[in-house]
């Protein structure tokens, strides 16, 4: 009885409910659908590994020798809260000084559309994600996520207020409920140490334990304009989120590349390519 029309694409006989949710300033109308789950041809022992971050959202790899690694922007939710965090700079700074601390209605609405903003493009890349991964034929996916991981980023400032500003445990859930839809498994594996040891070289990957004073060495570092490169021991240069991503897959599954040496390795490391996100 409200004079609100929302328009759908979706048959409405699947609707399942709808929720008014009262918000600060305005309402939000959620229209939930019934969806029946269904198996698609994927192969549970194909398994991938996702490396979440800031410049790359998501770094995909594989088990498999052929498989092409992914790269998933994240420039663009970096874009985003760099706008946001600049405006609202500017609206608190229009503000007298006692009163910076409030939030005007114009604050509440750039807040808002910010938040529309990250949502629309997290669920265009998780479904971009899985559509890819059916294709493929994967059936497992391996994310990595530190637990308390947000409250202790010690990257910096600005790294740090890129890397908690943006949403990984809601594109974490995104890209779950997603997967089970098509009968893909989701797992989360503990990431310690991933993106310091080298995959090429096999490195062992400790367990960040609270109070060890333990000093691990590793066979290559990051290099490159802000870490983006990692080198190996004998000097091989590789994106440095692909070899995390390849580490949090050999730390769930430590013998996902038994069949390969050493020195077959590389055949798994090429260049990634990007995957694109329809926005």
């Amino acid at each position: 009885m409200l004079p609100i029309e929302v328009k759908t694409q979706q048959d409405p006989r699947q609707i399942d409910q709808v929720r008014i949710i009262p918000r600060n300033g305005h309402y939000v109308v959620e229209v939930i659908y019934r969806r029946a789950p269904f198996q698609a041809h994927v192969d549970p022992s194909f398994c991938v590994a996702i490396d979440l971050g800031v410049t790359n959202l998501a770094a995909i790899t594989a088990n498999r020798e052929g498989f092409v690694p992914r790269l998933v922007n994240g420039r663009t939710l970096k874009a985003i809260n760099q706008w946001y965090n600049k405006r609202m700079k500017e609206l608190k700074l229009c503000l007298p000084k006692e009163e910076r601390e409030r939030v005007t209605r114009q604050m509440e609405q750039l807040t808002n559309k910010r938040n529309r903003q990250v949502n629309h493009y997290l669920h265009a890349a998780s479904k971009r994600i899985i559509d890819f991964l059916v294709k493929e034929g994967v059936g497992t996916i391996i994310v990595g996520k530190n637990p308390l991981w947000k409250q202790v980023a010690g990257m910096g400032k600005r790294n740090n207020q890129n890397f908690v500003q943006t949403p990984h445990a809601r594109f974490i859930d995104m890209l779950t409920y997603k997967a089970s839809l098509v009968g893909i498994q989701v797992e989360i594996q503990e990431e310690s140490y991933t993106s310091k040891a080298s995959f090429l070289d096999l490195d062992p990957i400790p367990t960040y334990k609270p109070n060890d004073d333990t000093e691990y060495t590793f066979s290559g570092k990051r290099i490159g304009r802000r870490n983006r490169l990692y080198r190996a021991k004998d000097g091989k240069i590789i994106c440095a989120d692909i070899n995390g991503s390849y580490n949090i897959l050999r730390k769930r599954k430590p013998d996902a590349f038994a069949h390969a040496d050493a020195k077959g390795l590389a055949a798994y490391v090429v260049q990634p390519l990007r995957l694109a996100i329809p926005v």
